[in-house]
C-alpha cells in the first residue's frame, strides 16, 4: 500500500501540476501578513494579530485546497466556476484548523519555555505538551480530507483523525514526513510545486486508499459474523486492483516523453 500511495501521490501531483502551481499562489498570498511583522516600531499586539491573520488565511486557503485536491485524488477535475462555492464551503473548517493552529502555537510558545524552567517534574509536564500537540498535529492531517470527503462536524471529524492515526501510526508518521519533505523541496522552487498543494493532494491520496480497509473490514465482518475490532491481514493488493487500473501504468519516460509510450 505505501509504495502504490507514493506512486499515486507524485502522478497525481504530476498530471495536475498547472493547477497545483495556481493554488500554491494562493498560498503564497495568504501569508502576506507576515511581511508586516517586520516593519520597525510594530507593537508587539499588533505583530501577533498579523502572524495569528496569516495563520487564519493559510488555513482556509489549505480547506479550499483540499476540496480541489479530493477531485485529483478521485482521478477528476476541478471546474473554475467551482471556485466560489468551494470556498464557502471551505471556510469554516478552515477557520477552525487555524484556530487550532493558533492555539498550538501559544500553548507551545508560552507553556514550553514556563514548564521548561520548572525543574524535573516541569521538564516533564513540557515533554507531555509537546507530544500532545505533536500528536494533534499529526493527526490533523486527515481532518479536512474527512471533513470533505465523508461530511460531518468538528469533533466528528477531529475523533475519527485521532482514530485514524493510532490506527495507522506508523503511516502517520511517514505521511507527516512525506509532507514535510514536499516543502523542503518546495523552498528551492519558491514554494510553487509541489507545495502546499501537493501536500493537500497527499492527505486526500491517503485518505482514499485507507478507507479502502475500512470498507473491507466492516464488509467482512457483516459477512462473517466477526467482532468489529478484530484485524486480520489486510489484501491491499485486491484492494487496490481498481486503483491501479484507474492510475494506469505509468513510468518516468512516459512522464517526460509521453509520445513515446
Amino acid at each position: 500500500m505505501l509504495a502504490f500511495f507514493i506512486k499515486k501521490s507524485f502522478f497525481d501531483g504530476w498530471d495536475h501540476i498547472a493547477a497545483l502551481t495556481l493554488v500554491n499562489v494562493g498560498f503564497l498570498v495568504s501569508v502576506l501578513p507576515f511581511l508586516g511583522m517586520g516593519i520597525h516600531g510594530m507593537p508587539l499586539a499588533l505583530t501577533l494579530a498579523l502572524a495569528a491573520l496569516a495563520v487564519l488565511l493559510f488555513s482556509c486557503w489549505f480547506a479550499f485546497s483540499a476540496i480541489v485536491t479530493m477531485r485529483y485524488s478521485d482521478y477528476g477535475d476541478f471546474a473554475f466556476e467551482e471556485t466560489l462555492p468551494a470556498m464557502r464551503r471551505a471556510l469554516v473548517p478552515g477557520l477552525q484548523l487555524g484556530i487550532i493552529g493558533v492555539a498550538i502555537a501559544v500553548v507551545a510558545g508560552v507553556g514550553l519555555p514556563f514548564y521548561m524552567g520548572q525543574g524535573l517534574f516541569g521538564s516533564l509536564a513540557a515533554g507531555i505538551l509537546a507530544w500532545t500537540g505533536i500528536a494533534l498535529v499529526i493527526a490533523l492531517q486527515y481532518y479536512l480530507p474527512l471533513r470533505f470527503r465523508l461530511g460531518g462536524g468538528f469533533f466528528k471529524n477531529l475523533r475519527k483523525s485521532f482514530i485514524l492515526f493510532f490506527d495507522n501510526p506508523l503511516f502517520s508518521l511517514f505521511l507527516f514526513a512525506w509532507s514535510l519533505a514536499a516543502m523542503i523541496v518546495s523552498a528551492f522552487l519558491a514554494f510553487l510545486v509541489p507545495g502546499a498543494a501537493g501536500v493537500s493532494l497527499a492527505q486526500n491520496d491517503a485518505l482514499r486508499l485507507k478507507l479502502k480497509k475500512y470498507d473491507w473490514l466492516e464488509s467482512r465482518n457483516k459477512g462473517e459474523g466477526r467482532a468489529a475490532g478484530q484485524r486480520t491481514d489486510i489484501p491491499w493488493k485486491e484492494l487496490l486492483a481498481e486503483e491501479e487500473e484507474l492510475l494506469g501504468p505509468r513510468s518516468l519516460k512516459g512522464m517526460i516523453f509521453p509520445w513515446k509510450e
